[in-house]
Formats: C-alpha cells, sequence, structure tokens
C-alpha cells in the first residue's frame, strides 16, 4: 500500500475519533439547546412545546442514540439541521467556508512573502545589524498576540484616521472584490504577523545550516555567484521546515482564526464555531469541527506530499 494510500485509509479513523471526543464534549457544557437558542421566551414554552422542539432537532434522545443517528447521516453526507439557523448545518459551513479560506490564504502570503525574504537575509548577514534587527522584529512579532495587533490597527485606521469602517456589512470577492480586499487585508495581516515571525527565524535557521553544507562551498569553489548559491542553491532545500511550519499554520487558519474574525467582525468560520458553541448547538459544533479536522488532514497530507517534490532524496512511504 502506497504512503497515500495509507494516509487516506486513516482519515476516516482520526475524524471518527474527533467526532466522539467533540460530540460528547459539547454536551457537558451546562444548559440546553432550546433555552440557548429562545433566551428569555424558553420559559414561555409549555413542557408539550419544548417536548416537540426536542424531538424535532433530535436532542429528546440519549446521547448514544443522538450519536449513532447523526453519524448514519454524516456517512450519507448530511450534517444534521442547526437549531440556530433552522438550516442544514453543511450548507452554512460551505456559506462561511470561503472567507476564511480567503482570509487564510492572505495571511500566509503575506507572512511567507515577508517571511522568507527576511530570514534570507538574516542568515547572508548573521550577527550583523540586519541580522539582529530582524531578529529582534521577529521575537516582537512571536511575543505579541494577535488580537493586540488587530485592537491596534482598528484603532489606528478605523477609529483615528477612518481609512477603514469600523462597522458595516460584508462584501463578498464575487460581489464586490475592491470591498472584499479591504475588508480582508488588515485581519489578514494581523495573522500574518505572527505567522511571518516564525517564517523568519525557521528560514534563518535552516539556511543557517545549508550555507555550512558541502556543496555548497562545492558551489562557490566553482564559481557560482553569491545570489545563486542563495536562492539557487541553498534555498531549495532551506524551505523544507518551512513547509512544515506553513502546513501546520494553514491548518490551524483553516480551523478559523476565531479572535481575528470576532475582532473584525467577519462572519467566517472560527466565529461561527464560537456562535454554535455558546447558542449549545450541537450539530453545527460537530459539523464544523469535523469540518475543520478535515481541512486539517488534507493540509498536512499535501505538506507531505511537497516534501518529495522539493527534496527527491526523500521518499514516502519508503520503507
Amino acid at each position: 500500500m502506497t504512503y497515500l494510500a495509507r494516509r487516506l485509509v486513516t482519515f476516516p479513523l482520526i475524524l471518527l475519533g474527533v467526532s466522539l471526543l467533540v460530540f460528547f464534549s459539547i454536551r457537558m457544557i451546562p444548559g440546553d439547546a432550546i433555552t440557548a437558542m429562545l433566551g428569555t421566551e424558553a420559559g414561555l414554552l409549555t413542557p408539550v412545546q419544548r417536548q416537540a422542539l426536542a424531538e424535532y432537532f433530535g436532542i429528546d434522545q440519549p446521547a448514544v442514540v443522538q450519536y449513532g443517528r447523526w453519524l448514519w447521516g454524516v456517512l450519507q453526507g448530511d450534517l444534521g439541521l442547526s437549531v440556530t439557523y433552522g438550516k442544514p448545518v453543511l450548507s452554512i459551513i460551505l456559506d462561511r467556508f470561503p472567507l476564511t479560506l480567503e482570509l487564510a490564504l492572505l495571511s500566509m502570503v503575506i507572512a511567507l512573502g515577508v517571511g522568507i525574504p527576511a530570514g534570507v537575509l538574516a542568515a547572508t548577514r548573521s550577527e550583523r545589524p540586519a541580522d539582529v534587527m530582524v531578529r529582534i522584529l521577529a521575537m516582537l512579532g512571536q511575543s505579541t498576540p494577535g488580537f493586540v495587533i488587530g485592537l491596534v490597527i482598528i484603532y489606528v485606521l478605523s477609529v483615528y484616521f477612518g481609512f477603514i469602517p469600523a462597522m458595516g456589512s460584508f462584501a463578498s470577492l464575487w460581489s464586490d472584490p475592491l470591498a472584499n480586499l479591504g475588508q480582508l487585508i488588515f485581519p489578514a495581516i494581523t495573522l500574518g504577523f505572527a505567522f511571518a515571525a516564525s517564517v523568519t527565524r525557521i528560514s534563518r535557521a535552516s539556511m543557517l545550516d545549508v550555507l555550512s553544507d558541502d556543496y555548497i562551498r562545492t558551489a562557490r569553489a566553482k564559481g557560482a555567484s553569491a545570489r545563486s548559491v542563495v536562492w539557487h542553491h541553498a534555498l531549495p532545500n532551506a524551505l523544507i521546515p518551512v513547509v512544515t511550519l506553513s502546513g501546520v499554520e494553514f491548518g490551524y487558519l483553516l480551523g478559523g482564526a476565531v479572535i481575528v474574525e470576532q475582532i473584525f467582525a467577519l462572519p467566517g468560520l472560527g466565529r461561527l464555531t464560537l456562535d454554535a458553541i455558546g447558542q449549545r448547538d450541537y450539530a453545527l459544533v460537530q459539523g464544523c469541527v469535523l469540518f475543520i479536522a478535515l481541512n486539517f488532514l488534507v493540509v498536512n497530507l499535501l505538506v507531505d506530499l511537497a516534501y518529495a517534490a522539493l527534496d527527491p532524496r526523500i521518499r514516502l512511504g519508503a520503507r
């Protein structure tokens, strides 16, 4: 069995474990879905009405029975019905996911576009002022919480200068691309700031290791230019740890940057999951977490496959 086939076979087992953990964990939270859905109006329901609502959403049965029904539905592509929205969970997730995917991609572009050149610059000028400055900025980026960066951006650009609106409806990429980019660029910078700091540090360390290898000295001895040695010989091998880091970080970003989406009032997957937990919307929480876990597995599989593309010496699945 090939490496790819083995990984694909483990996907259902991992997702089953995630579903079990989430299904029973969410039910340990005090309160019930009917009260969370109706708020104070839940007190106006008669016992018969409350029972009818519970039967409609399938939450009147024991947890094991609920799980069995939900799992059978998942196997048929049905993630259940949201008690908050009254709509199929899958359609709600697919409505919110494009925003989170776009935000994650923008953040990654910013992080890699800034982090890799900064790491190469620091490595090629090791222990010089430029290296020290890059390392200080990287440490600052990693040690500053993302919500602090987000709040500073909102205060400076929205409240003080008025460059971005503090409130307003979200414009999708297809309806108004420029407005959409304007709404996402600052959240992407907020997320990409810490990500870029991590990429910078990993790139610098990896480049320092590679630049001391024998084949780099050989390339220099053969008269290769400094630019060619750095960008054509050293960088491809130095990128392998960066790919690992990027895969893990991108998986987390696809899981929904909850705090950033909340701060910038973006209707993404992270904010949806947070709201669903507060509303005790069991089916929506389970669906979101399962969807996030699947994305994480797929991204990590792609990262593993990228290893072989970057370094032919790596043979995935070799014994």
